[in-house]
């Protein structure tokens, strides 16, 4: 049996972050209905007002500080043309893909046969960034150095399987039934008791990803269909439930756009609990909700790819359930959703991100204790064209002024971050924060796990330990490992 330690954010593995997006089903290369923003004609060079017009078609303008040049030169400005319809003779940019893949790709014309500007045009965007880029990524700016000690928790390593390289794709405690499940890309889910010894396995037919433990019922499991980036849909929420008949058949929804996370509310009051999933897709996707689980009553919140986490809250005191929601494909935002009742919703985004900024996770948590719900976000996905040391990849604190306008109010870098938790682990009535990062410095592996200790007034100091990881494990709100 191997060792392995279950960390709790692994199952960000499955974000795919690239710099385009494209609504569900729907053409997003033609141009030419596109207004372009109007640029006085000799504020900027000529590169970079070609690249502030068809960059900030699909994202914001992403500055070239944001990488290197060799970064942009090489990896992610070549695959950018291709998606503006720039392709190079004899190259197929859809070579090497699965046919399934090359069909849905095609469909949705990810990669335009009719280029959106000439060929000159684009050289000129690409001098720009060659021009303007650092040589090297930016290092982070000075903060609080990380002590090599780690209050209030001990590391432990957690035995689960045998495969030599396992994949965590879920980590999630039941409170009820005091059970730990541990989803893997293997297709595996294994059920843990508080003392992490194996209770029971679950094979099931594509990797889980988030999983709910409704009072009286089945608990639902959410799987990804294909784990790697992928237009297929073959995502399921399913009853995980052994004795499922014909005559009881449970939840068994298909057909899911690679879905990440799952929720539930009484979203339109009528006396029945709704679902409202996570379609992060690759290059189409969608947030959507399905009335009373009903797969035929689909409702539609965004149709873009990138919905990472949503969560359920009043935000404007009308009483009833509005979402907000993380989407961390090229176009980066939260978003609330306001509920106006009888199943309709009023978008509001209170923040929005540039392209490479990797969103990876995001709480609510009232951090200043004005009663009002704050945001802790991380940011380090640095999967696909641009894995580099990014110096604004880490954590979050934006502050809600009460009218749910946020304002960044505290950064902390951290390498890869890939999740925050925001709970009062010393038990000293604030919020600290446990945040896990996957691509953490690997001359300092330690890093992958660090606790932040409120020491009030927003100042946090940090701590780690070789080995750690955190789960909340026990009813009383302990972490244990």
């Amino acid at each position: 049996m191997l060792s392995v330690k279950v960390v709790f954010t692994i199952s960000l593995l499955i974000l795919i972050t690239t710099f385009s997006f494209y609504p569900e089903g729907k053409n997003t290369n033609s141009f030419s209905n596109i207004n372009l923003p109007e640029l006085p004609a000799d504020s900027v060079s000529p590169g970079k007002r070609l690249a502030l017009q068809y960059c900030q078609t699909c994202h914001l303008f992403p500055e070239p500080t944001l990488l290197d040049k060799k970064t942009w030169v090489n990896s992610v400005l070549p695959n950018m043309a291709e998606r503006l319809g720039i392709h190079d003779a004899g190259k197929d940019p859809y070579d090497g893909l699965p046919p399934e893949e090359q069909n849905i790709m095609k469909q949705l014309q990810v990669y335009p046969a009719t280029a959106a500007l000439s060929r000159e045009q684009w050289n000129k965007i690409v001098k720009f960034y060659e021009d303007e880029a650092p040589e090297e990524p930016l290092p982070q700016k000075e903060h609080a150095p990380i002590a090599e000690q780690l209050p209030q928790f001990k590391a432990e390593y957690i035995t689960v399987a045998d495969h030599p390289f396992p994949k965590t794709t879920l980590i999630k405690f039941d409170t009820i039934g005091s059970q730990l499940y541990v989803g893997d890309a293997q297709n595996a889910l294994y059920v843990l008791n508080n003392q992490f010894e194996l209770q029971n396995t679950w094979w099931i037919d594509t990797p889980p990803t988030d999983i709910d433990f409704p009072r009286n019922a089945n608990p639902r499991l959410l799987t990804i269909g294909i784990f790697n980036p992928s237009d297929q849909k073959l995502g399921r929420l399913l009853s995980l439930d052994k004795t499922t008949t014909l005559e009881s058949p449970g939840i068994n929804i298909q057909g899911l756009p690679r879905p990440v996370q799952f929720t539930s509310a009484d979203l339109n009051m009528d006396g029945k609990e709704d679902a409202v999933i996570c379609g992060f897709g690759n290059n189409a996707g969608k947030l959507f909700w399905l009335d009373d689980f009903q797969a035929s009553k689909e409702h539609i919140l965004k149709g873009l790819p990138g919905a990472r986490r949503v969560e359920i809250n009043d935000f404007n005191h009308d009483r009833k359930p509005d979402i907000i929601a993380l989407m961390a494909q090229a176009r980066e935002e939260v978003s609330i959703f306001y509920n106006e009742g009888n199943g309709k919703f009023k978008e509001k985004v209170v923040l929005r991100f540039q392209p490479a900024f990797g969103s990876s996770y995001f709480e609510m948590a009232d951090f200043n204790k004005d009663g009002f719900q704050d945001i802790l976000l991380s940011n380090g996905d640095n999967w696909d064209y641009s894995s580099i040391n990014k110096n604004y990849h880490g954590l979050h604190i934006y502050l809600n002024d009460g009218h749910d306008n946020f304002k960044e109010a505290w950064f902390y870098p951290l390498y890869g971050s890939a999740k925050a938790m925001a709970r009062d682990f010393d038990k000293d009535g604030d919020m600290d924060i446990a945040a896990t990062s996957f691509y953490s410095d690997l001359e300092q592996p330690e890093h992958g796990f660090v606790y932040f200790s409120n020491e009030g007034g927003l100042t946090f100091k940090p701590f780690s330990t070789p080995g750690s990881c955190c789960r909340e494990m026990d009813g009383n709100g302990g972490c244990r490992f």
